[in-house]
């Protein structure tokens, strides 16, 4: 099962209940052989299968925003998965989605378990990768916008992380100062320590219990991090 496998021989914990655990109750005996999947325990903290499981849902939803599913779009994903995890937990995955695409998704008690779940810092890395997803065809809709921010809400994440994140995909005015959640009006100093602030909360380290796979994904937020900081020194002529 590659990459995919590994989510869920990871083990279920929290999405095997819940809304998403209705949304999925598909794959238990029928994609999945049950020697592979660990439910029968759960302890807190969140696992691959978690995130894995909880990153397909929120997928869908943001898919489905603009009330229309396309080929292209399928098409996208597919090949992000590709990038991401390799060509057979794409495909696997992809049709995992699929299946869920078919349901009618409750977004706000989806996130509402994940919040009441998963730790912070792998909500953070949720929303970076549904923004990632949804700007692969380098466009994206107002409703998947929309929709992003409700999610982002509903998950507990707060609007200066969301506006963090969001400005590394879609940069506003003063974007890199976004980034580091500070105005353009900062202090030289206090452009210093928002970005070792950020530094710390954005670094791949806080999701190194999500495996390999996501932490490399968690690498580039770091360095969109990384890159508004040098802007702004660079701008401002700072060592």
């Amino acid at each position: 099962m590659g990459i995919f496998g590994k989510w869920l021989g990871g083990g279920l914990g929290f999405a095997m209940g819940g809304p998403i655990g209705g949304l999925l109750g598909f794959l238990v005996g029928s994609m999945i052989d049950s020697t592979t999947v660990n439910t029968s325990t759960y302890t807190p903290g969140t696992s691959q299968g978690d995130f894995g499981m909880s990153l397909l849902v929120l997928v869908a939803a943001v898919m489905k925003a603009d009330g229309k599913i396309v080929r292209s779009e399928l098409d996208y994903v597919k090949q992000f998965f590709i990038r991401q995890f390799g060509q057979q937990s794409a495909k696997q995955a992809l049709l995992t989605l699929k299946d869920i695409l078919k349901q009618d998704i409750p977004v706000r008690d989806v996130c509402l378990q994940i919040k009441g779940n998963m730790d912070y810092a792998s909500r953070l890395q949720l929303l970076h990768l549904l923004f990632n997803i949804s700007l692969a065809d380098t466009v994206i809709h107002p409703s998947e916008i929309q929709i992003i921010e409700q999610i982002s809400s509903c998950l507990g994440v707060g609007s200066s992380d969301f506006l963090s994140i969001k400005n590394m995909f879609i940069p506003e005015t003063d974007s890199s100062y976004k980034i580091l959640e500070i105005e353009c009006s900062a202090t030289d100093e206090e452009v210093k320590k928002a970005y070792r602030k950020m530094a710390v909360k954005y670094h791949p380290d806080k999701v190194n219990h999500l495996g390999d796979d996501i932490r490399k994904s968690a690498d580039e937020k770091f360095s969109r991090v990384n890159e508004a900081y040098n802007k702004i020194k660079k701008e401002r002529n700072l060592n």
